[in-house]
């Protein structure tokens, strides 16, 4: 009784069923599952196996025009949207008791689609800030406007938060890292392939000063200065490569001592007036500590009038998307258009979803949970995670070219490992974020000064491992470094990635990859820099070292030979952690996938054994199509190989991948052994 209550639960959240908030709110669409219907037979697996994977749902598949890209991915938060639509115009429909999850939740949404009151409001709910960077008449203001801009979530010269000590990781920390700067990357100030963004961005940026009411060459001369400032501080930013490496972006030292790079600026002003101060604010660690020391010089040689007009345009660039339309079309023009490729924006519905669910994400990721979750997913989740985490302490266990003074220590690391699912167990707390309706960003910058608030004064105290860094409806997973575990939100544990009304080799190949995928971040390129207790430290010996960098490097050559655009390749140092983290993923699945079919019958389905089906699987979560500014900003920042590559690029150094499809020396998906990767 207990196993038919758990399928009828799993087909009814599958289907999208459940009680309605209102009459008026429709039905979901049908979940995006995996399907042969999305390959394309006329292709052959061994010539080029991502098209024969899902080469029929790419052609009919095109990016709709408010989408950069389109994928697995994308259909399913599409799927998840359109409930949090529901969720969102039902809680604004009704009157909430106030301080209500669904108060906020409701108010937020009115606020967002209340265009008339946003028009009308035009620049006022951003005139203090801009009164305020206009006011600026010395350096020491110019650090107090920035420690309130800070507050407000506007970005500038440069970061600083609060999380996780990476060398002690119970405690919570003070960090500053390089910011302030708006293009995607260091590349887009400097490389050539990036020349029209430049120009572009110049000619956004005096659009938006024209906007907020400078005159025509007051706003050409002020974008100018703009990206002048912001290249010279991409000078001595680091690369997205070079902010992978955890080791040399960890650089702890007396907050004097960082005030000592920046005399200019007065720092201990600036911290002050956030509210860092006692104890716990002695001591920084430093991102890039080259950065501050180029900001040193910049702050020494530029006049206060660039810093101003420079701050000027980020707060516009902040604020836009909750202003009046013209700024919010300007804004996406550039950002969606320009860099991305997009040519239409989302509908505004779904614009504002977004923003709640990054403003307040807990409070409508209980609504969220409440309506789509299922509590039978879990224990669904935890048998498969005990699975393939049986499978990777068997090999730690036996790994040929691990010694075992280091083993000891991974496996140890390993024990300490767990895993969140679904959403978090105590909620966040939002009773004193005042959101009202007709006041959107208003609304926005509550959320925002909350959460900032909230983090700051973490500073010093116990970590709280059980909080999470993605809201329940996210469409995504992580592995956090520090706390040593995984995290799947509900949003993902569905068709594709997990389908209960389908067979072990599609949700091993599915959501058993996303989980192998998370653990082995644990033991990546970077990942492996962390001990049992989450700290930055050297348990490698030297020997093992070397041998981990042997296996990675042909993952970076692999990697570094696609070429997705003419003359752009994959960035196989950029990507690294997360091809390894590929290639674990599907390697871990499958051999779960085979112990739990042990004397087992093994049947066809759609004429597919379970292991084409596995394979088939996995491809299919990376089916993707994209515009090509998309996919050029992708290889320029991303961390994440393009889904095409995704699709194939772990999949060619296994050798059951090569046993399924028949897939022999001298065809083109052919890999020789010597040149296959295989580390955990």
């Amino acid at each position: 009784m207990k196993h038919l209550r758990f399928l009828l639960a799993a087909a009814a959240w599958a289907a999208g069923a459940s009680q309605p908030l209102s009459a008026a709110e429709p039905a979901r669409p049908v979940p995006p599952r995996f399907s042969v219907g999305y390959m394309d037979a006329s292709v052959d697996p061994r010539a080029d196996f991502a098209r024969y994977a899902f080469g029929a749902w790419q052609k009919a598949n095109p990016v709709p025009p408010d989408k950069a890209r389109w994928g697995s991915f994308n259909e399913l938060e599409q799927y998840n949207q359109l409930a949090l639509k529901g969720i969102l115009e039902g809680a604004a429909a009704r009157a909430h008791q106030p301080g209500s999850v669904e108060q906020k939740v409701g108010d937020f949404f009115k606020s967002a689609m209340d265009t008339a009151a946003v028009d009308a409001a035009g620049l006022k709910p951003v005139e203090a800030d801009l009164a305020r960077v206009a006011a600026i008449s010395s350096t020491p203001e110019l650090a107090r406007s920035l420690a309130s801009l800070h507050d407000h979530g506007i970005d500038g010269f440069f970061r600083v938060f609060v999380r996780a000590d990476q060398k002690k990781s119970e405690i919570n920390a003070l960090y500053a890292y390089q910011g302030g700067m708006s293009l995607p990357s260091k590349a887009y100030y400097f490389d050539g392939q990036f020349e029209k963004f430049r120009a572009a961005f110049v000619e956004h940026v005096a659009k938006m000063l024209s906007l907020a009411g400078d005159a025509p060459e007051i706003a050409a001369a002020g974008a100018k200065t703009v990206f002048e400032v912001e290249k010279a501080l991409a000078a001595d930013a680091k690369t997205p490569a070079e902010l992978r490496d955890a080791l040399a972006n960890y650089n702890k030292m007396a907050t004097a001592d960082l005030a000592g790079k920046v005399p200019v600026f007065p720092l201990a002003r600036y911290l002050t007036d956030r509210g860092i101060a006692g104890p716990a604010a002695a001591d920084i660690i430093v991102g890039q500590p080259r950065f501050f020391e180029g900001l040193q010089r910049q702050l020494s040689e530029r006049p206060l009038a660039d810093w101003k007009v420079y701050l000027r345009y980020h707060v516009l660039r902040s604020a836009a998307p909750y202003l009046a339309a013209p700024f919010e079309a300007e804004h996406f023009r550039f950002y969606g258009t320009v860099l991305r490729g997009t040519p239409e924006m989302e509908p505004r519905w779904q614009r504002s979803a977004r923003t709640i669910d990054g403003a307040i994400g807990e409070a409508l990721g209980q609504l969220y949970v409440e309506r789509y979750y299922p509590p039978e997913a879990k224990a669904r989740m935890d048998e498969m995670i005990r699975n393939i985490t049986a499978v990777m302490r068997d090999r730690l266990s036996k790994l040929e070219w691990m010694t075992e003074p280091t083993r000891a220590k991974a496996l140890a690391k390993f024990d300490r490992f767990f895993a969140k699912i679904g959403y978090p167990a105590k909620w966040r707390d939002y009773s004193s974020v005042a959101i009202r309706p007709g006041a959107f960003l208003a609304n926005v910058r509550a959320a925002t000064e909350f959460e900032v608030r909230r983090r700051l004064s973490q500073l010093g105290k116990p970590v709280d491992k059980a909080e999470w860094r993605m809201t329940p409806p996210t469409v995504n997973a992580y592995f956090d470094p520090t706390a040593n575990n995984i995290n799947f939100p509900a949003g993902i544990l569905q068709p594709p990635f997990f389908d209960f009304s389908l067979d072990d080799a599609v949700n091993y190949g599915g959501i058993g990859a996303v989980i192998g995928h998370e653990i082995t971040h644990g033991f990546d390129d970077q990942g492996r820099h962390y001990d049992a207790e989450g700290n930055l430290a050297d348990w490698w010996t030297p020997e093992d070292a070397a041998q981990f960098q042997a296996r990675a490097k042909k993952v970076v050559e692999q990697f570094s030979g696609y070429e997705p655009l003419p003359g752009v390749k994959v960035n196989g140092e950029l990507t690294l952690g997360e091809n390894i983290a590929d290639l674990g993923g599907a390697s871990l699945a499958y051999e779960a996938l085979q112990r739990s079919l042990a004397g087992k019958e093994k049947k066809l389905i759609d004429g597919l054994t379970p292991e084409q089906r596995f394979f088939l699987s996995w491809a299919q979560v990376w089916r993707t199509n994209m515009r090509e500014n998309a996919l050029r900003q992708q290889l320029a920042v991303d961390p994440h190989s393009p889904g095409m590559i995704r699709a194939i690029g772990p999949l060619v150094n296994l050798q059951p991948f090569y046993d399924a499809f028949g897939i022999r020396e001298g065809d083109p998906m052919w890999r020789r052994p010597e040149d296959r990767a295989k580390i955990w």
